[in-house]
């Protein structure tokens, strides 16, 4: 997987919001990630959230981190709006570099695989820091996800 650097200005994400921790989404009776995403496309919140662009992307996004990946944090399956919308949970997408980090083929397990070398690029690369202040990913289509993880 090819990693990139990028600079990303600050933008806002509504949608829908929950707090969880890794060791929480390994099984399914305590996962809430996949529930949340479960919601979210099983009520078209991708076509309710404020007003957007045609063929806007998907964004799930990891903020609220207590600690590192071992910890607690908020994950926002949401839509990018230019004010936050109305009966949802927004959250501002903070400005900085991030690493990208591309996976494509069928979900969930895509993000799964992307997740699982991100964690093992850290794990390799104690000298490139993570900032654990806002994570992101975009879906630009049905199988395709690229991961931003900001850094220091």
């Amino acid at each position: 997987m090819e990693v990139k650097q990028v600079y990303v200005a600050p933008f806002n994400v509504s949608g829908l919001k929950v707090r969880t921790r890794n060791s929480a989404e390994l099984t399914a009776d305590t996962a809430k990630i996949g529930p949340m995403w479960g919601r979210f496309f099983g009520e078209g919140l991708n076509e309710q959230i404020a007003p957007q662009q045609p063929a806007a992307p998907i964004y799930g996004v990891y903020s609220g981190y207590e600690s590192d990946a071992s910890g607690a944090f908020d994950v926002t399956a949401g839509m990018a709006v230019e004010e936050p919308a109305s009966g949802y949970e927004t959250i501002n997408i903070e400005e900085g570099r991030y690493l990208v980090f591309e996976g494509s083929g069928p979900m969930p397990d895509a993000v799964i695989s992307a997740w699982q070398y991100i964690w093992n690029y850290f794990e390799a690369n104690p000298q490139v820091p993570r900032r654990f202040a806002t994570d992101f990913e975009v879906y630009n289509g049905p199988e395709s996800i690229a991961v931003h993880i900001g850094i220091v």
